[in-house]
């Protein structure tokens, strides 16, 4: 990976939305779903990453430790982080074991539309790695027009689960093909090694205005 330059921002235009397609109802009545399918930039890393404000940033990691430890040193505000390891830790010991995942998924969503409705950024970290764990969230930012981003954290061979791996080889070749439009997210970044320690920060905000 080329060194860059010191303090250079990738800036990401909130301009940057998806296209729809039509609704036509499917032969047993149901809507089709929306085509969520846009242009992916791949992204080089750079020491501060800039998107924009009301954005929704998926931070994918095989490591639950390594992407929180990597989230805490690098988003300012902590309140856009969601997980639903967050949100089980919320309702454990309120509601029944057997109705816990369904239920953090339900209030995951639910405060992720809240932050997106309201033009707030949501950083999101999926406990694994596969499409299925991103789209929900990806298809309420498309709904609402905003945003959609996605960083790959790697980790080490040995921190890798083996029922994660063949996701992880999948998101790692879609993303360097540039073929994560097809999820819905406008630009991929993938960081291993010492491009992820050269983050020092990301933040959602417009760059200032040129006088």
């Amino acid at each position: 990976m080329s060194s860059q330059p010191s303090q250079r921002s990738v800036k990401i235009s909130a301009d940057e939305r998806t296209g729809w397609s039509s609704d036509r109802p499917r032969r047993d009545g149901a809507a089709r779903p929306a085509n969520l399918f846009v242009h992916c930039r791949v992204l080089a890393p750079s020491e501060r990453l800039r998107y924009s404000p009301g954005s929704l940033l998926v931070v994918a990691c095989a490591s639950e430790d390594e992407r929180d430890g990597f989230l805490a040193r690098v988003i300012e505000d902590r309140a856009a982080v969601l997980s639903l390891a967050k949100v089980r830790g919320l309702l454990s010991g309120r509601v029944a074991q057997e109705e816990l995942d369904e239920r953090a998924q339900q209030l995951l969503e639910a405060a992720a539309r809240k932050r997106l409705s309201s033009r707030q950024t949501v950083v999101l970290g999926p406990d694994g790695l596969a499409p299925a764990e991103r789209e929900p969230f990806v298809r309420i930012a498309a709904e609402l027009g905003r945003p959609r981003h996605l960083i790959l954290l790697e980790t080490s061979r040995e921190r890798v689960r083996e029922q994660d791996a063949s996701a992880l080889n999948e998101l790692r070749r879609a993303l360097d093909a540039g073929e994560l439009g097809a999820e819905g997210f406008q630009t991929a970044l993938r960081l291993g090694g010492g491009s992820a320690a050269d983050v020092k920060r990301i933040l959602f905000r417009s760059l200032p205005r040129e006088d």
